[in-house]
């Protein structure tokens, strides 16, 4: 492995769903501590690095999130099975079969994901759709006292467990959580790559919580960073399989993505640009992406105030929101390295010109 590769191991198989992101927290505040003059954090538990370049410059805030999409315990029935609502979206089909962690007061245990099916019905269950509702999760436990006992209680969390793991000689990298440990990745490379560095603003880098159930901390962040600039990073779709291809699409291995347009926020015009003609400079292939679906934290942060410049800057995955999702390890590098280039353009001139 390398520093890159321990890092994202390390943010991926850290436990943080929405509203219960404390273990992703204390892995940001390890990494991004040295890499800052202040550690920031708002009350709901978003977390950001501040490094001064310029005193009076502009207020550069990056920032992916650090949830993951998980589960809530809303039932224990009297056989001691667990009923849970999702955190974030699911597509139910993906589940059936895979582990899970319940984090309960007395430690965490392992489950697994069943459903209402069995060999005798298999034929005709094969053509039904599968409801999350129909779901269950079994913790190997023989009674609802049972699981009482063990300390599990209704509103404790449920995480995906999955290890990080590398194809195609390390070139490509597979884990839960990328959506969107990838965006923290990002967050702290770029202020180890501002060390030693002059840049003409202030940074604000780091991640936001809840961003799988309606963008809540870009929020709380905004109004604590109050930024002039704005770079979501997070992921997005490859288009690269089977059933989605189409010219022009978006694939592993090919770059960062610059996002146009999602349902929650177009895209800032002198924004792209100025990613278009830095990318170009720095010999670094770009891909472009117009989403009919969904939305990142830019959401919050490009309505901002009187309002903030905002881009969202993405790494292509496959089979993303699933127990393991796969991504290229050079799109995240390339990813870095644009994003700080960028920001070490992003002086008061520049920033200014945005506005008009």
């Amino acid at each position: 492995m390398n520093s890159l590769e321990d890092l994202m191991k390390e943010l991926t198989e850290a436990d943080g769903i929405p509203g219960f992101e404390g273990a992703i927290a204390k892995k940001m505040i390890k990494h991004l501590t040295p890499l800052s003059d202040e550690i920031m954090k708002d009350r709901l538990g978003s977390i950001v690095g501040k490094k001064v370049g310029e005193v009076d410059g502009p207020r550069i805030l990056i920032a992916g999130h650090m949830d993951e999409i998980g589960f809530m315990v809303t039932q224990i029935t009297e056989e001691g099975l667990l009923k849970f609502q999702s955190l974030g979206y699911w597509w139910p089909h993906q589940l059936l079969s895979q582990r899970v962690k319940v984090k309960s007061k007395q430690g965490d245990f392992v489950g697994v994901i069943a459903g209402k099916y069995s060999l005798s019905s298999l034929e005709k269950d094969l053509k039904k759709v599968m409801n999350l509702q129909d779901l269950y999760i079994d913790i190997g436990a023989r009674s609802k006292e049972q699981v009482e006992e063990w300390g599990i209680r209704l509103g404790d969390p449920i995480v995906p467990q999955s290890e990080f793991f590398t194809m195609n000689h390390g070139e490509v990298w597979v884990g839960k959580a990328m959506d969107n440990r990838v965006g923290c990745a990002i967050a702290i490379e770029v202020l180890r790559n501002l060390q030693n560095e002059q840049h003409p603003n202030i940074v604000f880098s780091g991640a936001t919580v809840q961003e799988e159930v309606g963008v809540r901390g870009a929020g709380t962040l905004a109004n604590l960073v109050e930024p002039d600039v704005a770079i979501v990073v997070d992921i997005c779709d490859a288009q690269d399989r089977p059933s989605l291809a189409f010219s022009g699409a978006c694939q592993l291995g090919k770059g960062p993505v610059i996002v146009l347009k999602d349902v929650m926020m177009i895209g800032h015009l002198g924004l792209r640009d100025l990613f278009i003609d830095t990318a170009k400079e720095e010999g670094i292939s770009v891909q472009f992406d117009a989403l009919n679906y969904g939305g990142t934290d830019g959401a919050k942060f490009h309505t901002h105030g009187i309002g903030c410049p905002t881009i969202f800057i993405a790494v292509p995955t496959r089979y993303a929101h699933s127990h393991n999702t796969l991504m290229d390890r050079s799109d995240l590098e390339k990813a870095i390295q644009l994003v700080s280039a960028v920001v070490k353009k992003l002086n008061e001139e520049t920033v200014h010109k945005l506005f008009d």
